[in-house]
């Protein structure tokens, strides 16, 4: 066994250990990997459990498209090196900075602007090994595709917020960089803009991202030359200079609509993608085809917001902001049962991420 390899055990026993004693003395434990999504969801709570020491990719091959890494090992790390090979995640996950570490990445479960295309961070998590709240060591999945029978339990790592254990180590599906991208923009209204992307998401088109804002609707196509060439005819517009620092901002949130917000709450709206442009009483953008609507807004308890979320088959979640109204929808009365079940399966004495999800969990 290499020192590496040594120094990786000896942490996962230090962990053990330590989950161990929680669970006997009732300790709350915060998993802390980069930090940099320490705002989304409830407010924390327990001790750090960082997780940083356990990193490095553990297995990848190219030619399979499937990558294999701890959970501390940085995601700028995991992109860099699928990058040398040509390939990338296909959910796109926002970086949030330098500090991000695949743990968090999956754990948050969000995707960019390629996820309608491409699949969510779940379409792409093949397996996974996770330390339990008795301080086990559990494997569920593997690193190739076509591995699941039954329920996948990797799958439901994926947006867990810590609440279910510390991700060890994940194995995730890739996928080759496309030959070719342009983006296009369009001046339209916002109820013209949701329609277009509707009735472009009815065709064959490789489109690979959309983003509405201020009037102004951008369009990235990707695949094949000729594919792309023959949709910039059809889509029309102007062409996008710069388009690749563009999309990384939208990406990573990082852009002029998302600095906007201030004092102001954020708010992440999922709804079918036919779902009407509304005015809901604030700045307004709109990803993901039409499904995905985001909106700076005063909006304290949300309740309203909520309403109109869930008649148009979805759901609001207050991003970023203070969570006096709870920072995701409540859950029926049968999903919430589900939740609890598996909350005492996975961490039967509460170690995990108390309260991170909903305040009674």
């Amino acid at each position: 066994m290499s020192g590496a390899q040594e120094a990786a055990k000896d942490v996962l026993a230090a962990w053990s250990e330590r989950v161990h004693r929680a669970a006997a003395d009732g300790t709350a434990l915060r998993i802390v990997g980069g930090g940099t999504k320490d705002f989304y969801g409830q407010d924390l709570v327990g001790e750090p459990f960082p997780t940083r020491a356990y990193a490095g990719v553990v297995d990848y091959d190219p030619t399979e498209l499937v990558i294999t890494a701890r959970c501390g090992t940085p995601l700028e790390e995991i992109e860099c090196t699928l990058a040398d090979a040509r390939q990338m995640l296909g959910f796109e996950p926002p970086r949030f900075g330098s500090g991000s570490t695949l743990g968090g990445c999956i754990a948050a479960g969000l995707s960019g602007p390629r996820r309608p295309y491409s699949g969510a961070v779940r379409d792409h998590v093949l397996g996974v090994r996770v330390l339990d709240g008795k301080g086990e060591d559990l494997a569920f999945g593997g690193r190739v595709m076509k591995n699941v029978a039954g329920f996948d339990v990797s799958r439901l790592m994926a947006g867990s917020l810590g609440t279910l254990g510390v991700l060890l180590e994940v194995s995730l599906r890739c996928q080759p960089v496309p030959k070719a991208e342009a983006t296009r923009i369009l001046e339209l209204d916002g109820s013209a803009a949701v329609r277009r992307m509707n009735e472009w998401g009815a065709r064959a088109l490789p489109i690979s991202a959309t983003w509405y804002a201020d009037g102004m609707l951008f369009v990235r196509l990707s695949g094949a030359e000729s594919a792309v060439s023959s949709a910039v005819r059809e889509i029309g517009g102007g062409n996008q200079e710069h388009a690749a620092a563009f999309w990384s901002a939208v990406r990573d949130q990082a852009n002029d609509f998302f600095a906007r917000s201030g004092g102001q709450a954020l708010w992440r709206l999922s709804v079918s993608s036919t779902a009407p442009f509304a005015e809901l009483g604030g700045a307004q953008a709109v990803e993901w085809g039409g499904a995905l609507r985001w909106l700076v807004a005063d909006a304290a308890d949300g309740a309203d917001l909520r309403s109109w979320s869930r008649k148009r088959g979805g759901h609001a979640t207050l991003y970023r902001g203070p969570k006096s109204a709870g920072a995701f929808q409540s859950l029926e009365a049968p999903i919430l049962g589900i939740h609890r079940t598996l909350k005492s399966t996975f961490d039967p004495a509460g170690v995990f991420n108390r309260r991170r999800m909903y305040p009674d969990f």
